[in-house]
């Protein structure tokens, strides 16, 4: 599995509704915040290494009610405190 990290940009008044809806809807789904900011949400997805991003971005994000835009970060490597 690799994650990648999908700044969301939300219509005025929906960005709860687009997290819950993203909540009910995407599987790949790890956690989804509320920021501030130049977008409204930032979700981490985990997808699996065949699975194509952009076409995961344009049909399972963008397509949800609410949407205005994205800005998707692709990962490489996760570290942490216990060295992994």
């Amino acid at each position: 599995m690799r994650a990648i990290f999908v700044q969301i940009k939300c219509e005025m008044g929906q960005a709860y509704r687009v997290a819950q809806e993203a909540v009910d809807r995407i599987e790949q789904l790890s956690e989804i915040y509320s920021t501030s900011g130049q977008y409204d949400l930032l979700g981490k997805f985990y997808l699996e290494p065949e699975q194509d991003t952009g076409k995961f971005v344009t049909e399972r994000i963008q397509t949800l009610p609410g949407v205005a835009d994205t800005y998707t970060l692709i990962t490489f490597n996760a570290f942490s405190a216990a060295g992994a």
